[in-house]
């Protein structure tokens, strides 16, 4: 039987664009479940208000997005092994009285590559620009998929060093923003896990992009960064952020539900919401 008449939504800050409502209430209303999905911007300070309120009101789950991936943690029952072993929750699931923390990120970026990109990192050198929940993610999907060498890029180069245990066996470094050029110079993939982009802004000043290069941008709005737009203009395979969005979101639907995502419908919606969008901002 359908849970009737619950709800869920996304946590996160600013969110002055999300496509994870329309993703989502697409997917319940076409396996019949009576849940409705809503967008919740929640300023970090009211964080811990926030994950109350999905306790006393009985929500079904949430997303979680930037900036409150890791710090969402501390308020949480209980996490699930990859949650805990990364240190970033993206899905929160109400089981009973208790709210479990889980990360579809590693799974949704994996897929995402393969499924969506058809690119194999095997054997390959990666750059991966910031060092939060989502870059947490993104070390360990291409670690497990064989990366030899996964670099990190932030402005806190501590921070950076700190995604080290989640490399693997693969050679790891960190570095500054000031080595974001020569990094992405050196490396077959990179992949944007920071919100530069969303207001014009460029994740990676002064790198340069040639042929045989992959840029991956997890921002899905605007859909041409200027990362994006440069790594195009050097030659390199580029994608933004809504294939990933996408396949975290469905593997999110299946924890909350027990039911097979529609993933088709949620790909069709995710896109032509994306375009509505970009109509509407000419």
């Amino acid at each position: 039987m359908s849970p009737t008449g619950g709800f869920a939504g996304v946590l996160g800050w600013p969110l002055t664009f999300t496509l994870s409502p329309a993703i989502h209430n697409a997917a319940l209303r076409i396996r019949g479940i009576d849940w409705v999905y809503l967008a919740f911007p929640v300023p970090p300070a009211r964080l811990s208000d926030a994950v109350a309120g999905l306790r006393a009101l009985g929500a079904m789950g949430a997303s979680v997005t930037m900036p409150h991936k890791e710090i969402v943690l501390e308020h949480l029952d209980d996490l699930s092994g990859d949650a805990r072993a990364i240190g970033s929750v993206n899905t929160i699931q109400r089981v009973g009285d208790r709210l479990i923390g889980h990360n579809t990120d590693v799974d949704g970026f994996a897929e995402f590559l393969q499924g969506d990109a058809g690119l194999d990192v095997a054997g390959r050198t990666v750059t991966i620009l910031g060092a939060g929940g989502a870059a947490r993610a993104v070390v360990r999907a291409v670690s497990d998929l064989g990366a030899v060498e996964i670099t990190i890029a932030a402005r806190d180069e501590i921070k950076a060093g700190s995604l080290a245990p989640l490399a693997g066996a693969g050679r790891f470094r960190a570095v500054g923003v000031g080595g974001i050029p020569d990094a992405c110079s050196d490396s077959d993939l990179i992949v944007n896990c920071t919100p530069l982009g969303m207001d014009g802004e460029d994740a990676a000043p002064g790198a340069a992009f040639a042929a045989g290069q992959a840029v991956v941008d997890l921002v899905y709005w605007p859909p041409q960064t200027p990362l994006l737009a440069r790594a195009r203009a050097g030659g390199a395979q580029a994608w933004g952020g809504l294939g990933m969005l996408v396949r975290q979101a469905a593997a999110s639907f299946t924890i909350w539900t027990g039911q097979d995502p529609p993933l088709e419908t949620m790909s069709a919606v995710a896109l032509h919401a994306l375009r509505a969008r970009a109509k509407q901002s000419q």
